[in-house]
């Protein structure tokens, strides 16, 4: 073997070395995500590759609660396991440039304050529609979520429940901060008495939407245009109280590449791999400003239209009240709303037949009773309570239903009362 030989043998070993050193990303996303990515990286950076280990998040958590191999990034949609695992010390603090990254959305909150994870991406919450259905119905394309409530749109709606549906928690307190407590929730309740519920597997309001069988449903943009993409006759439009669910981004402690990592990280946030969120097969909304210069044709842009989310969303609020606002729902909605589509019906044959009766106020305070204020919500006791689901939270429960029901019998007969309705 002669000496160039030997040198060049050992140049192909040595670059072999360094191309088969590992990154393990830990995410959900889909294939169609991933592999765009995984190419796009390894094109960009040869001496890595990445080695993926797909968990959803749940089994994500439990995971990483137990002796496992050690992984270098966390690259999903989980914005509660980001925020738990940040608070546990899981991840290493962001030394990477995010120059040109909000963590803002208008008041809307999408990356760790702190720096231990940022948005890389966000999907927005907004309102699927049947364009030849609301025209044969005579609706105007809903411009806000309070036009859902209009008596008009009766029977034409889809409302996801958020302890069954995996993105609705977010849609729901988006509207609750966005409007305030108790306004949030006259909101959420006129749009469910005009809406069937949709539960568990509610990803495909879509079918429902596209079929016409319903004229507008309450989902993520990124449902919507792949129901798009796949011949579905709809549209898709953002209401003025936007929401926004972030996917994140972060390098765990233990990373046995922090180099690998940081490459990875560097390159999802970079504009090259920003604009990689375009593409027909993902379709998400990316987080650089910048890269909306190059967006499709009609791509909505959340920066544009930040000024009209005129409200600021506490991120970590609505996740530590999570369970406790679904449970709420689930009681002043899921379990009573045949009893609440029946009011609804009746206030609104009242409002028509007497609007100056004084009667109404009183009605009308029935009709909106809440079993908590805006403090009490945001109770770390009564939070965890609804977290463990133990005991303590099915006696409130069972207390709330039977309070719930004597307020909207109430409501329903005052209101019957004005209209003559009672026997």
């Amino acid at each position: 073997m002669t000496k160039w030989t030997s040198t060049f043998l050992l140049l192909l070993f040595s670059q072999a070395a360094v191309a088969a050193e590992k990154v393990v990303v830990i995410s959900s996303y889909p294939q169609e995500v991933i592999s765009q990515f995984e190419a796009a990286f390894e094109k960009k950076y040869p001496q890595y590759r990445i080695e993926l280990q797909w968990r959803q998040s749940r089994d994500a958590m439990s995971y990483l609660h137990q002796p496992h191999s050690p992984a270098d990034v966390y690259w999903t949609p989980a914005q509660r396991n980001f925020a738990q695992l940040a608070r546990e010390g899981a991840f290493r603090k962001l030394d990477i440039d995010l120059s040109g990254l909000p963590k803002r959305i208008g008041g809307f909150q999408i990356s760790d304050p702190d720096g231990y994870y940022v948005a890389h991406e966000t999907a927005g919450y907004g309102m699927a529609y049947h364009p030849a259905e609301l025209a044969r119905l005579k609706l105007p394309v809903p411009s806000d979520w309070k036009t859902l409530g209009d008596p008009a749109f009766d029977g034409h709606v889809m409302l996801p429940i958020p302890s069954r549906v995996g993105y609705a928690p977010i849609l729901i307190d988006t509207m609750l901060q966005g409007y305030g407590w108790d306004a949030g929730w006259q909101v959420l309740s006129r749009i469910a008495a005009n809406a069937a519920l949709a539960d568990a597997g509610a990803t495909f309001i879509t079918d429902d939407i596209g079929s016409g069988r319903y004229a507008v449903g309450m989902t993520m943009d990124f449902f919507a245009v792949s129901a798009i993409a796949n011949g579905k006759p709809i549209r898709y439009t953002y209401p003025e109280k936007v929401g926004y669910s972030p996917a994140h981004v972060a390098i765990f402690k233990e990373s046995a590449n922090p180099e690998g990592a940081r490459a990875f990280v560097r390159f999802v946030l970079s504009d090259a791999g920003q604009k990689l969120l375009f593409h027909p097969d993902i379709r998400k909304l990316p987080v650089r400003p910048a890269v909306y210069r190059a967006k499709p044709v009609d791509y909505f842009d959340p920066f544009a239209a930040a000024a009209r989310a005129t409200y600021d969303y506490d991120t970590a609020s609505g996740l530590q009240r999570q369970e406790l606002v679904s449970a709420l729902f689930d009681a002043l909605i899921t379990r009573h709303h045949a009893e609440l589509k029946a009011m609804h019906r009746a206030l609104c044959k009242a409002e028509q037949k007497a609007p100056g009766d004084a009667r109404l106020t009183a009605a009308r305070r029935h009709a909106n009773w809440l079993p908590l204020d805006a403090t009490q919500v945001n109770d770390a006791a009564l939070q965890q309570r609804f977290i463990q689901r133990n005991e303590q939270s099915a006696a409130i429960e069972k207390q709330w239903d039977a309070d719930i029901a004597m307020h909207y019998a109430e409501a329903t007969r005052i209101a019957q009362s004005i209209a003559g309705d009672l026997p």
